[in-house]
């Protein structure tokens, strides 16, 4: 019983010693990396040194460096830039309105779409005509400028959340709730394109390439494939970034980076990466993300558009405020294939 005594003291002060050890440890690491958290992410990422290319080239954006636009909207959940206005489908009241991008001033543009977490918006023949899909009515649809009605183009959707365009005019559409992506063309007509992904956000069309966001996975955070003429399964779906938690909107800056919003614990934050680089690698890490904004605003962000000014829009899903940033107007640019 004594010896039992003995060793079991020996061993609570070996833990008491290692766990002192880690919190000095812990301290001289966060005071090595000074107030950026750029660095502090760094110095607590284990794996390959990041690539030259992905490499930090702009200080992260604070909560500090937030202004609000405004705050006159109930719970926005995405949110998209068009000629000079703003498009936010709000959850609170099921209304989608327009706000003056430099103003904040805010007008009700149609109730009834419930909750849309991306919005599309193209020109028509009568003015902007604005496409939702409604992650809580299973749908996509559209709104005409004139008469101002919402039209259904597909209706008993699973959950869709990411909407982006298609050459031909039709539209690829992420499915939470079946873990797909499909291509609704305007007649209503669907096909399922790629299967295997874990709750996917945020989608955007790159060319021959299609980045999907998988909000249920850190490991395959961001994901992506080329189209062919079969529907492509999980063995066909390749890294891009890898180690980022809860990702929900991802946008196409007018640099041509990749942006995309995700979680830090509780905290919301955007990255940025360049794909091409990510693909050449075989995939980036989260170390190979360069922070674009550390807030401190309680994640998900919801809501993320870039203006061809570079001002960065940005909402929280549980809030009322959208909030905006000028980041710098000479960030290196994605050279694009000619």
């Amino acid at each position: 019983m004594r010896h039992s005594f003995y060793l079991g003291s020996i061993g609570i002060s070996l833990v008491l010693v290692i766990l002192v050890g880690s919190v000095l440890l812990s301290t001289h690491r966060a005071d090595a990396v000074g107030s950026n958290p750029y660095d502090f992410v760094l110095a607590w990422q284990d794996g390959p040194t990041p690539t030259p290319d992905a490499a930090a080239t702009m200080t992260p954006m604070l909560q500090s460096d937030l202004k609000i636009l405004s705050g006159n909207v109930q719970r926005p959940n995405g949110i998209t830039f068009y000629d000079g206005y703003l498009y936010t489908s709000c959850s609170g009241d099921f209304t989608v309105y327009r706000l003056n991008a430099t103003t904040g001033d805010t007008t009700t543009y149609i109730a009834g779409v419930q909750n849309t977490h991306t919005l599309y918006v193209e020109e028509g023949t009568a003015g902007p005509v604005v496409w939702v899909a409604d992650f809580q009515r299973n749908a996509l649809s559209y709104i005409q400028t004139e008469p101002r009605a919402l039209e259904n183009v597909k209706q008993g959707l699973g959950s869709p959340w990411g909407l982006a365009p298609a050459e031909d005019g039709s539209f690829y559409v992420t499915q939470f709730a079946t873990d797909d992506v499909v291509n609704i063309k305007r007649d209503g007509t669907l096909n399922v394109v790629a299967t295997g992904f874990r709750n996917p956000t945020g989608i955007v069309v790159d060319g021959e390439y299609i980045y999907v966001g998988n909000n249920g996975s850190a490991r395959r955070a961001i994901e992506y494939f080329e189209l062919g003429g079969v529907p492509a399964g999980e063995q066909d779906l390749k890294p891009l970034v890898s180690g980022l938690q809860n990702v929900t909107t991802m946008v196409v800056g007018p640099d041509n980076w990749l942006y995309f919003a995700y979680s830090l614990g509780t905290r919301g934050i955007v990255g940025r990466v360049n794909p091409d680089t990510c693909r050449e690698k075989g995939g980036c890490i989260n170390a190979d993300v360069e922070i674009v904004l550390w807030s401190e605003l309680s994640a998900p962000l919801a809501g993320l558009t870039v203006t061809p000014d570079m001002r960065l829009f940005v909402h929280t899903m549980f809030g009322s405020e959208i909030y905006w940033t000028q980041l710098p107007e000479n960030l290196k640019p994605r050279v694009m294939p000619s």
